[in-house]
């Protein structure tokens, strides 16, 4: 049987890259595994999923939660550094 952690390696991104993008959808981990799978293998998902991670991270702030938003933050980093933006 196939692991939620089976899946999240499958998509090339992170559990916390997958949990804001759960957060920012209002979906299931297993969903946005999903999605994140399907982000990732189009030209624009790296910059949506980069988007995503951004508005987690303002709303956050926003909500004076500024521990949440230094996760996010530093999983935006990671991102970053695996995906780096092309110009």
């Amino acid at each position: 049987m196939i692991s939620i952690e089976d899946c999240i390696g499958l998509t090339g991104l992170t559990r916390e890259e997958i949990d804001a993008i759960a957060e920012h959808e209002h979906i299931p981990e297993s969903a946005a595994t999903a999605l994140a799978g399907y982000l990732m293998t189009t030209s624009e998902g790296p910059a949506a999923v980069r988007q995503m991670i951004r508005d987690d991270i303002r709303e956050a702030l926003a909500a004076g939660n500024r521990e949440h938003a230094a996760e996010l933050l530093a999983a935006l980093r990671h991102f970053l550094a695996e995906h780096p933006v092309h110009p």
